[in-house]
């Protein structure tokens, strides 16, 4: 691109859905899910234990229940409930959150029950780091979705979509001018009309092509009218700490890259030519089915990273007019 290279980094995820982008990493184990479950119970023991009912199984695909059986079962908490059954429904519609938000696959119906761990202990729900989770998911499913045979994006979408709209002025739609917490909530009732679902695939391609160097804003967040409207946790030290350290993301199997230093100017810095990047394809290999499979000592690797992720922020000279430099533009 004219204006060099730009990503969605934890500074978006945190602006665009105030997820929380410091804490434990998401993480859990899914080979033998039967008898992963604490104490040896069966998993779906523990499912009826904690959300007081038992989906059919015509509702269930191995681990997976579908969307329509949580709603049904779980749209509306009756009046006067006690504190269980308030703490069931709370937990159910933290599981839809999770598998049809921000964890979504293709389908966009079907809830994994990966999340019983979490949800069995409620009070400990905001010490993960959700942000950094949901951040690697969609990295993941963009990287998979530029594959030859692959016509679905699955992950948390909204994300994507209102982080273009920010970004670029002349894809946003028009007429959406109120900012509101959270900031991807401007876009909320955007719906496409019918003239703008033609071909899309072919104007968009056009518009990308003919994107110039004052197209792309690299600080939005700056405006007095953002400023006036975020909550003020999300700039707490701890957290924008987060947004310039250079770490791994962590999302169960799925560990991704949060490459900041290579998208200075989206933190008011002067984008340099990149130094030598950091050589991972030692921790990966191939197994007999040709799928990505980390060693062991890969992922300890990266959970370690994640763990003295403050150790690895990077500091620059903000300037009042970020961008990549003439070298980096000519590299």
């Amino acid at each position: 691109m004219p204006f060099g290279e730009y990503t969605i980094t934890l500074q978006d995820v945190a602006y665009q859905l105030g997820l929380p982008v410091d804490g434990r990493y998401v993480n859990g184990c899914l080979t033998d899910f039967q008898i992963y479950i604490e104490g040896g119970r069966p998993a779906w023991v523990w499912f009826q234990e904690l959300l007081g009912v038992i989906p059919p199984p015509s509702q269930v695909q191995k681990f997976v229940v579908n969307c329509t059986w949580f709603h049904e079962s779980f749209g509306e908490c009756p009046a006067g409930a006690d504190e269980e059954t308030v703490r069931r429904f709370a937990r159910a519609y933290i599981m839809i959150l999770l598998g049809t938000q921000l964890f979504a696959d293709k389908s966009g119906n079907r809830i994994h029950i990966r999340w019983l761990p979490y949800v069995a202990r409620l009070e400990e729900m905001g010490t993960y780091s959700w942000g950094s989770a949901a951040l690697a998911w969609l990295y993941r499913c963009m990287c998979r979705v530029a594959n030859r045979h692959v016509v679905k994006l699955a992950g948390p979408l909204q994300l994507l979509q209102s982080w273009i709209f920010w970004r670029f002025p002349r894809f946003r739609p028009a007429g959406y001018d109120t900012y509101s917490w959270l900031l991807a909530s401007r876009w909320s009732g955007y719906n496409p009309s019918d003239g703008e679902k033609g071909p899309r695939v072919q104007n968009w391609r056009l518009r990308i092509d003919m994107l110039q160097a004052r197209d792309f804003i690299w600080m939005p967040y700056n405006s007095p009218k953002v400023l006036q409207v975020v909550h003020p946790e999300v700039l707490e030290p701890r957290h924008t700490a987060m947004w310039r350290s250079v770490t791994s993301l962590i999302y169960f199997a799925v560990i991704e890259w949060h490459q900041i230093d290579r998208v200075l100017p989206q933190f008011g810095g002067v984008q340099p030519r990149p130094q030598r990047a950091l050589n991972i394809d030692f921790l990966m290999s191939k197994d007999g089915r040709g799928s990505d499979r980390w060693f062991p000592s890969a992922l300890q690797f990266w959970h370690l990273h994640w763990e003295s992720r403050a150790d690895h922020v990077l500091w620059f000279d903000v300037v009042a007019d970020p961008g990549p430099s003439h070298e980096f533009l000519e590299w």
